[in-house]
Order: C-alpha cells, then sequence, then structure tokens
C-alpha cells in the first residue's frame, strides 16, 4: 500500500508498526524500511524482505538525542557528534545499555547497537515519538541492490512485502547515513555517507580510523558486493558503445554514444551528485542494456562515499 503522507497515513503507520507491521518512509537519506525495533518478530520481517544476512547489523532511529542515548553508552564524544549533526545524515555506533530495549537481533549478536536521529518531517517524527526504543530501517530495498531515494523506488523493489509505504517526496541526501564507531578508545569510519569524514573529523578534533570493510560487520554498508544494480557495472570507464549505458560525473565526452546516459552533476557539486546517484543508477539498470560503465569520480568530500558505493556496486558484476 503507498500513501501520500498525511495526518491519517501517519496514524496508520504508527498503527501498523505497533503491530509489528513494516512500514517504509522517507528520511533526508534514502528511503527507510521500518519496524518496531523492539519487536524481535518484527525486526526478523525486515530481514525477509530485504533478503538481508543475518550478520548485517540494523540501525536504529529515534526522534530525539536522548531517547537514542537511551539505548546505548554515550561518552563525551558521542554528545559532541550528536549536538553538531542531530538531527541529521550521522549514524553512531556504541556499546549497548545493559538495558537496551531494541531487539538483539537488530544488533545481529553484537555487544554494540547503531543509533541516529534522522531529519523526517514533523508528522513522522510524531510517529518515532510513538516508539522509545526507536525504530530500525535499514534502506527500504532488496539486499545489495539500489537504495531507494522515491516512495515509488520502494515499490518497485518490495512490493507486498512492504505493509505501508508513506510517500514523502523524494530524498533530498540520496546517500545513506555516515557511520562512526565509538565503541572503542580510536574512532572508527564504518561507512562513508552524505556526512563527509573532514566535517566529522573537524568537529570530533581526531582523525577517524578507515575501517569499511572488517571482518565483522559492525555497521550496514559493509558488505563488500552491496548496492548493486542488477546489471553488469564496469568502473573506470573511457566512452561508452550503443548497448551500454552510462554514468559520469559531470562531463559526457566519449559516452555520447551510449543508449542511455546520466549526468549527475553537471555544476560539479558533490552534494547534487550524491543525491542524484542512486536514482540515476535505478534509470540505467532499467535501461535495457548489455552493461554500465560509469565515467571517473571526483575523490573529494562526498566523492569518497559516492566511489565506495559504486565500488561495491561493481564488486564481481564487471561485464
Amino acid at each position: 500500500m503507498l500513501l501520500p503522507e498525511t495526518p491519517e497515513s501517519l496514524s496508520k503507520a504508527a498503527a501498523m508498526l505497533r503491530s509489528g507491521q513494516l512500514v517504509a518512509f522517507a528520511t533526508e537519506t534514502v528511503y527507510g524500511l521500518g519496524a518496531d525495533a523492539g519487536n524481535g518478530t518484527a525486526v526478523a520481517g525486515i530481514y525477509a524482505a530485504k533478503g538481508r544476512p543475518s550478520f548485517n547489523p540494523l540501525i536504529a532511529h529515534f526522534a530525539d538525542t536522548d531517547s537514542a542515548f537511551s539505548a546505548v553508552q554515550a561518552d563525551a564524544r558521542a554528545h559532541v557528534l550528536a549536538k553538531a549533526f542531530w538531527p541529521g545524515p550521522l549514524t553512531l555506533v556504541l556499546q549497548r545499555a545493559p538495558d537496551c530495549a531494541i531487539s538483539t537481533l537488530a544488533s545481529a549478536g553484537l555487544p554494540t547497537q547503531a543509533v541516529r536521529v534522522p531529519r523526517v518531517s514533523d508528522g513522522f517524527r510524531a510517529v518515532l515519538r510513538q516508539f522509545p526504543g526507536g525504530i530500525v530501517a535499514p534502506s527500504a530495498n532488496p539486499s545489495g541492490h539500489l537504495s531507494p531515494t522515491t516512495a515509488q523506488h520502494v515499490h518497485s523493489g518490495l512490493g507486498e512485502a512492504v505493509g505501508l509505504i508513506v510517500d514523502g517526496g523524494p530524498c533530498s541526501a540520496g546517500l545513506e547515513s555516515a557511520v562512526v564507531d565509538l565503541s572503542t578508545p580510536a574512532p572508527r569510519l564504518l561507512r562513508h555517507g552524505a556526512l563527509a569524514q573532514s566535517v566529522i573529523e573537524a568537529v570530533l578534533q581526531e582523525p577517524l580510523t578507515i575501517d569499511v570493510d572488517p571482518a565483522v560487520k559492525a555497521s550496514p554498508g559493509q558488505m563488500t558486493q552491496h548496492y548493486a544494480p542488477r546489471t553488469p557495472l564496469r568502473l573506470h570507464a573511457a566512452g561508452a558503445t550503443a548497448n551500454q549505458a552510462a554514468l559520469v560525473f559531470h562531463d559526457p565526452t566519449g559516452f555520447e554514444q551510449a543508449c542511455a546516459l546520466e549526468i549527475l552533476s553537471p555544476g560539479q557539486s558533490d552534494v547534487e551528485a550524491a543525491a542524484n546517484l542512486f536514482s540515476a543508477l535505478h534509470r540505467l539498470d532499467a535501461a535495457g542494456a548489455r552493461s554500465i560503465v560509469v565515467g571517473d569520480m571526483n575523490a573529494e568530500g562526498l566523492g569518497a562515499a559516492i566511489n565506495d558505493r559504486l565500488t561495491r556496486a561493481a564488486a564481481g558484476r564487471e561485464d
């Protein structure tokens, strides 16, 4: 069921979440597939709906900082980052509180829990407040496939597996949240995201260790092959043929013959490119091309997150 965001649809969303059903909703990053974090059966339903590996943990979303930190053991660093970036596209991984109400399934058996306060509409924030234990919500797409930035993407990818999709319009950031692990003395960046590493480090006043693909997965987005379209994808291309679709950062030179062409940012803006990335890949994946070729991307700022997503999308998928 896909409904526009209204007081009636939000009331229905809250009731469905309380009954253990799944509800997809818009955040500033991508659409999330939500379940009551304290309901283990509902959390299991997310894994089933997405076909998600059981060792890939889930992020719990909260209405405010106090609620988020009631579930984990937040230190001074966590409070500094939360004050600077919440609500916003930053997830913090911290040790679970002794009385943490979040299902252990959401932590994938780890002693840590990923939490964040997303930027959502006032209406959906009111829904979040009805769940003191939070709402766990990975991206609302089949596991390993393109993340959804519109309600229609969710409907196309998951269909009847979602009880309700609340259409809050297109997402503004277009990339998932950055994930920072504060469960150890040295802070680690576990996932590049819609908040640049340099910006986080400036507030934290210490460097982040880059650990985006460890043996133990402490956060979403750490699978080597992830965010993958169904069409084979090849990076670092210099041009395209007529049976290929193409994705470029800003300059289409050499790619004019492609059967479908997406330019992420004619104005060379990393922010614009990040916001357009998944929608562009969705369109290219639907073009019926033999493969998708990708030109070189900017590597600075949010470009690091874009390259991270594309590298994972291409892993084992090149034609």
